[in-house]
């Protein structure tokens, strides 16, 4: 059986622009739905999420079949959004660009307020735009107050409106499993085949380890192997780097598990022309005669056709070794925690970070997917 330091590797080295294996079967839809109480006493939370957002994406990487994850971000309960909508808003519909996912966590700010579940479970379902395909559909729901506040959406018609369309819904509870509204969050999850977790939210753990430095470095130089295209691609590799700095802000562990999702096939730049060049899907891959001169960076213009092509291999080829360094660096960091666990050892509440590991593993299970450990 292959230890978790080995299944990172694995991960690290499987390049976004590689193509699917003949023997592979093709990648399933995950649609991750994250809904988060951003009312005034959820900034553990949030902090949570923040950190451990790439730790989640890593270890579903590690699924097989390939997943094709799209992620999508509500938040409720804030006082900043209108009474009409319940006080629930879609910040993100579901997207492949995780860098948007981040640029969304790091925005949110607590107001409030009034945490309607079942507002926000129903937002969720109806108006975001499901996979049609067989795969995995999930709501994650987590808040701290009473589950039952809506009283124009209840919670049990929005879980089993969910679970009528095949999306099943996860309740994490921010308070004590004994506490008198975990009855109803578990509920929530019940109805909708889901999993119920009752956490502190105000417990997060964080390791440092003597490679995440390097990993931050490698990431860096990462980013210098991307070349945007356009308006759109600038603003995208300036968000990029937004994002390493936003990691590095809430943890130096944040920004060595972030290098780990940079260097993995879940981490996709759909603005970057050596990505498009070299993507797997035919539909989205562009020829680079195909690509405007002004839509280059401005030291390609002046290059002929040969150059520019010589130039993106050049880049992926660096990016290629760059990622199979990350991947070398994160499986000894993977191993140095484990070890590091291993002798903590102590029992302990279930964190956000545990609590969306376990249940879009428990679910993808349900699904077909698989994990070697």
């Amino acid at each position: 059986m292959l230890t978790r330091a080995a299944l990172l590797l694995s991960l690290s080295s499987g390049l976004a622009f590689s193509q699917t294996s003949p023997t592979e079967p093709a990648p399933k839809p995950v649609d991750l739905a994250i809904c988060l109480d951003t009312s005034g006493s959820m900034d553990g939370l949030i902090d949570a999420a923040r950190q451990k957002l790439w730790d989640v994406v890593n270890d579903l990487a590690t699924a097989k079949p390939r997943p094709a994850l799209r992620v999508a971000l509500l938040s409720f309960g804030n006082d900043g959004y209108t009474p009409e909508s319940g006080w629930v808003k879609v910040l993100l519909p579901f997207s492949t660009d995780l860098d948007e996912v981040s640029n969304q966590l790091f925005a949110l700010t607590t107001n409030g307020g009034t945490e309607y579940v079942g507002r926000v479970v129903s937002k969720a379902t109806t108006d975001l735009g499901w996979s049609t395909d067989a795969g995995l559909k999930l709501i994650i729901v987590a808040g701290n107050e009473s589950a039952d506040q809506d009283q124009q959406v209840s919670y049990k018609k929005a879980s089993a409106d969910a679970i009528a369309k095949g999306i099943m819904v996860n309740a994490i509870y921010c308070g004590p499993e004994g506490g008198p509204d975990a009855p109803a969050w578990r509920e929530v999850a019940s109805l909708a085949d889901g999993q119920f977790f009752a956490i502190d939210q105000n417990k997060n753990e964080v390791i440092p380890t003597p490679h995440d430095s390097k990993l931050a470095e490698l990431s860096a130089a990462l980013n210098g192997t991307y070349i945007p295209m356009g308006e759109a691609g600038n603003l995208a590799a300036e968000n990029q780097v937004r994002q390493d700095s936003n990691a590095a802000a809430a943890a130096p562990a944040a920004v060595a598990s972030r290098a780990a999702t940079k260097a993995g096939f879940l981490y996709r730049a759909t603005w970057d022309l050596v990505d498009r060049v070299y993507a797997a899907d035919e539909k989205e891959r562009v020829s680079i005669e195909s690509v405007k001169a002004e839509d280059l960076p401005e030291h390609m213009r002046g290059m002929t056709l040969e150059q520019r092509r010589a130039h993106v291999e050049q880049q992926r080829t660096r990016r290629e070794q760059l990622r199979k360094e990350i991947g070398e660096e994160s499986a000894k960091r993977a191993a140095f925690l484990e070890e590091e666990k291993r002798k903590q050892a102590a029992p302990g509440s279930e964190t956000f970070e545990s609590a969306l590991r376990r249940a879009v593993r428990e679910q993808a299970a349900s699904r077909g997917f698989r994990w070697e450990k």
